[in-house]
């Protein structure tokens, strides 16, 4: 499993001869200029929630890539709407698709559409294979339903956890989230895009690996093997 960071909250996974994109907010990502939108390739698509910094570009790849939509039911049924086709979800739910399981887990966070209209619950995901499994936070709170992660799901190779506080978990409740997930490999998202989240990396290192945990902080079209 290939994980391609590209930027903010958005990653491209390539794993069991599939590609994933998840939350992408590219195209007005000063960080991300250098990405071309138009050279991504993509099978699917995973929304976490309708907020314009996780869903921007998710309607330029899909079409210009014929990729669907998974997200929750109310994020499905706004691209349909678009003519894009996809596969509605809801937290607590698990659907075996190609590349592997997914399944939606709660999160705690707003969700609208850039318009303003009801976005339905945001959510996390967890995604399993034969190649490795993986948690994606999406935005949320430290929230005690992280407990259930492991207790429903295959144990987690990696986890990818926001951290850039202010709107949603800021380092320290990433590293009781860590506990609550039982997986000490993080890589980090959703931090120094703008003002409001910009961090101290120096700190978070340090403070993960006095807990003997490693931190990822991925440059911005890197790629790293798991």
């Amino acid at each position: 499993m290939k994980i391609k960071y590209l930027g903010h909250s958005c990653f491209q996974v390539s794993t069991a001869g599939k590609t994933l994109i998840i939350d992408p907010f590219i195209s007005a990502n000063e960080q991300a200029s250098h990405i071309d939108l138009k050279s991504l390739q993509a099978d699917y698509v995973l929304l976490s929630h309708g907020h314009q910094d996780h869903i921007l570009d998710a309607e330029a790849i899909c079409k210009n890539t014929g990729a669907k939509i998974i997200s929750n039911y109310e994020i499905v049924m706004w691209y349909k709407e678009k003519g894009i086709e996809g596969h509605p979800m809801n937290p607590g739910g698990n659907w075996d698709f190609d590349f592997g399981r997914v399944k939606l887990v709660n999160a705690i966070h707003s969700s609208s559409f850039p318009d303003g209209s009801y976005a339905g619950n945001p959510v996390g995901f967890v995604i399993s294979n034969k190649e490795a499994t993986f948690y994606f936070s999406g935005d949320t709170a430290l929230t005690m339903d992280m407990q259930l992660i492991p207790k429903t799901s295959q144990k987690l190779d990696f986890a990818i956890l926001c951290l850039g506080d202010n709107f949603t978990m800021d380092y320290k409740d990433a590293l009781i989230a860590s506990d609550f997930i039982e997986c000490n490999k993080i890589i980090a998202c959703h931090y120094d895009t703008f003002g409001w989240i910009e961090v101290n990396k120096a700190e978070i290192i340090s403070a993960f690996e006095a807990e003997n945990k490693e931190i990822i902080f991925m440059d911005i079209s890197e790629e790293q093997k798991f």
